[in-house]
């Protein structure tokens, strides 16, 4: 075997010196730490794998473009404050004399104004609700005045619920129920602008027809629809009932008309009423006869056959029967008369017309080419409910 010389011993020394510095210099220095290796292996199960650089920015980016670049839409408004309207009554009806007389937008649709006169809870409110169920909030408002001296069990609710108004006592043969009819009148005209026909309505009264059959026969009509009737037996002794010349001179005897207390009226006629300062004083006036005191039934048929005849159908579309009534009060149905037949009659039934002549009316009337149909009925005793409520769908809303 051959020997290394010297000068191979040499060379491979400077041969292996650079690997030496190089490894020195990069090595760090060694430090023993105590590994727990059942640690690391919680670690390593429980640790996300490593990811590189590239793979972060792309899930930043995918991030960023779920973001929409749009502002999110801005929170609704909040609701409109409740309506402030005067509790004095001269008050009240001079800021409703200043309304529009006519519906506005004329883009929106026109509302009904439900109008009830109570003093005493509603017994139908159920057979109400049922009739306003599938009817879209935009095509009716409803009002409730109810004397604030009596009590109501169950209170209102429902769709009367909040929608009483600021009321006072109200009373038969008093001016009292015709204020109370003004005060429901100007509420409503201030209430919504889009309210554009107004019926007042009583607790006993009950629809005969679907709210879209009701609908559309008072909205396509452009004149109110009130029961105005002359020369009426008594007319002389209601027109005195508050002294022989208490009315005169603003109505004499020949304008004064008698009609029933409830009807339905255009915006323009429900302007009228609250602007009017001319006749309401005669009206309001107390009466000193009481058997022959119902301005309820004078006030109103009188001022608009004086103001508008032209603008008015002289009939009322709520039904009621005074065959053989002298007492005051009309026939009011019971439990047992209720059924199918008796819906169908009082729809069969053709409202009374007053006189086209002396009215100024249009020619229709006169001429008998009108027939237009009841809407409602009255008076149906509170015991009727539950028969009215077992026909409603089939039969009373079947149109």
């Amino acid at each position: 075997m051959l020997s290394p010389t010297p000068l191979s011993l040499i060379c491979a020394l400077l041969l292996c010196l650079p690997l030496a510095v190089v490894f020195t210099i990069t090595s760090p220095t060694a430090t023993t730490i105590p590994v727990d290796l059942s640690k690391t292996q919680n670690q390593e199960s429980t640790c996300p794998p490593p990811f590189s650089a590239a793979k972060r920015h792309q899930k930043i980016d995918l991030r960023l473009k779920s973001i929409p670049n749009s502002p999110p839409p801005p929170l609704p408004p909040p609701p409109p404050p409740p309506l402030s309207l005067p509790e004095e009554d001269e008050t009240l009806l001079r800021v409703a004399s200043r309304v529009n007389s006519r519906p506005v937008p004329r883009t929106a649709p026109k509302k009904l104004a439900l109008m009830f006169l109570t003093t005493a809870p509603l017994p139908f409110a159920p057979l109400w609700e049922l009739y306003l169920n599938q009817t879209p909030k935009t095509l009716f408002n409803i009002y409730v005045h109810a004397d604030p001296t009596r009590k109501y069990d169950p209170p209102f609710s429902g769709v009367f619920a909040r929608r009483v108004i600021h009321s006072r006592p109200s009373q038969r043969q008093t001016p009292t129920l015709t204020s109370a009819a003004r005060r429901l009148l100007a509420h409503a005209l201030l209430d919504d602008p889009s309210n554009a026909v107004f019926v007042l309505l009583s607790p006993s009264c009950v629809p005969l027809h679907s709210f879209n059959f009701t609908y559309r026969t008072l909205t396509r009509s452009k004149k109110s629809f009130i029961e105005i009737l002359e020369n009426e037996v008594g007319s002389y002794d209601r027109w005195a009932a508050r002294g022989p010349d208490a009315m005169l001179p603003e109505v004499r005897l020949e304008d004064f008309r008698i009609g029933s207390q409830f009807w339905a009226l255009t915006r323009k006629h429900a302007r009228l009423v609250v602007s009017d300062r001319r006749l309401w004083p005669k009206f309001s006036l107390p009466c000193v006869r009481l058997d022959t005191c119902y301005p309820e039934e004078n006030y109103f048929p009188t001022l608009l056959s004086m103001r508008d005849p032209l603008g008015c159908v002289p009939a009322t579309l709520t039904h009621v029967d005074w065959s053989g009534r002298t007492d005051g009060h009309p026939r009011t149905y019971e439990a047992s008369e209720v059924g199918p037949e008796l819906i169908r009659t009082l729809r069969s039934d053709s409202p009374r017309y007053g006189d086209a002549i002396t009215n100024g009316s249009d020619s229709s009337v006169s001429q008998g080419q009108r027939r237009d149909p009841f809407l409602f009925a009255r008076k149906f005793s509170p015991d009727t409910i539950q028969p009215l409520m077992s026909i409603a769908r089939d039969v009373i809303f079947s149109d």
